[in-house]
């Protein structure tokens, strides 16, 4: 068996930040859209936020599959953060979620607590 690339603690850390990233970014998207299609008629907003969070969006996926690596999330748990890239603010909740319920506590010997 190979050492993890980065150390749970690290990983974990870096699953929280991208996550709150990934919202911050679907809040400035939202905001944008509202300014594009009620407020000013303007696409500065999307423009600007778009690619930020198209970039955020494919690095929550990727640290999302680095962690269930690292923390040895089962198929489900695995779905569920993935899926939670999709509505607005869900990678909030599912980080939450899953520091609350033990999926990014590391235990040498076995898989995450559940």
């Amino acid at each position: 068996m190979s050492a993890p690339v980065l150390s749970p603690p690290l990983t974990a850390r870096l699953f929280r930040v991208v996550s709150v990233a990934e919202a911050c970014s679907w809040v400035g998207l939202l905001v944008g859209m509202l300014f594009k299609y009620v407020v000013v008629f303007d696409d500065i907003g999307v423009t600007v936020f778009g690619p930020i969070h198209g970039a955020l969006f494919v690095a929550y996926v990727a640290v999302t599959l680095l962690t269930a690596r690292v923390f040895r999330w089962d198929l489900r748990t695995l779905v569920l953060a993935l899926a939670a890239s999709i509505p607005p603010l869900a990678t909030l909740w599912f980080e939450r979620r899953a520091r609350r319920t033990g999926r990014l506590d590391y235990s040498p010997s076995g898989s995450a607590s559940a």
